[in-house]
């Protein structure tokens, strides 16, 4: 069983500052950092962190060589990335000292894949691979249909939550990664307990991880639910903290553990992973989650 992540790629300039720029507002930063990041790059970063041989898909731009070199420093197979003549994606990110953050998106490179691209790349895996997906770049449709015809294990985070999903078909989806604002989104509810109902109401055949910030993560399949609270850190950075969730809870369905070993592992890595800056930077390596006594 082989794992692509057909994903986005950014350098992330990240400002620090005291509270989120307002509507005609000038507002000082007291910090900047520029990092590697985008939600495909971060959740690669994470698989290959948590133990798992991952192979990353995506665009970038003449800039970007040092996104390609972070991937292969990060343990990610880059071999089918691909440069392009378009900017690579980039990110504005504003980090208040809370460490709350607001994220301004340049999808550039991200969304410049073509459809011979894609059949290209796919053309490498076969029925049972697993294809991690998130909203960041272009045909995604066409990549969830193509993947879908192959056979390939198909697992979604649609963040960020816009039309272009209309056109993807989540009934071809095995497993969606999500958080309650996306959860509402999907479903129109707003309640943690109906946007699970409608899901299953919706997509009977779907596994469903729904994260809920503080309140931690619910795992949801048929009539199996499971739940895991948060571990209490000072928080520093959130930037990844979903990405690295994400990246670890699948690691978890590789390595077959219970589903709340699971959870609790994707916790535990989520919650290292804000008490430090950055992105892919922030990261945990997975002896480093397995030492924590939580």
């Amino acid at each position: 069983m082989k794992v692509l992540n057909f994903g986005s790629l950014n350098l992330d300039y990240v400002y620090s500052v005291d509270h989120m720029v307002t509507p005609g507002e000038t507002l000082a930063s007291y910090g900047m950092n520029v990092f590697c990041g985008g939600k495909g790059l971060n959740q690669s970063i994470a698989l290959a962190k948590a133990g798992v041989e991952v192979y990353h898909a995506g665009l970038i731009g003449e800039e970007g060589e040092i996104l390609l070199k972070t991937c292969q420093e990060g343990g990610v197979d880059s071999r089918y990335i691909r440069k392009t003549t378009e900017k690579s994606g980039h990110t504005i990110i504003q980090v208040d000292k809370d460490g709350q953050n607001c994220i301004l998106l340049y999808g550039g490179a991200n969304q410049s894949i073509t459809r011979e691209y894609v059949d290209e790349v796919l053309s490498h895996f076969e029925k049972g691979d697993i294809l991690l997906l998130q909203n960041e770049i272009n045909l995604l449709d066409y990549i969830i249909n193509q993947a879908y015809e192959k056979g390939m294990m198909i697992i979604l985070n649609p963040s960020p939550y816009n039309e272009k999903l209309d056109s993807c078909d989540f009934k071809k989806i095995s497993m969606l990664l999500l958080n309650e604002v996306e959860g509402a989104q999907v479903t129109g509810e707003k309640d943690e307990k109906k946007i699970l109902v409608r899901l299953r109401e919706l997509y009977p055949d779907m596994q469903v991880v729904l994260t809920l910030g503080k309140d931690g993560s619910v795992y949801q399949y048929k009539d199996q639910v499971y739940r895991q609270g948060i571990f209490s850190v000072q928080a520093v950075d959130t930037t990844a903290a979903g990405d690295t969730f994400t990246g670890y809870f699948i690691s978890s369905i590789l390595e077959g553990m219970p589903v709340e070993e699971g959870l609790k592992l994707a916790a535990k890595a989520s919650a290292i992973a804000v008490s430090r800056e950055g992105a892919t930077a922030s990261i945990p390596i997975k002896a480093e989650v397995e030492s924590v006594d939580w």
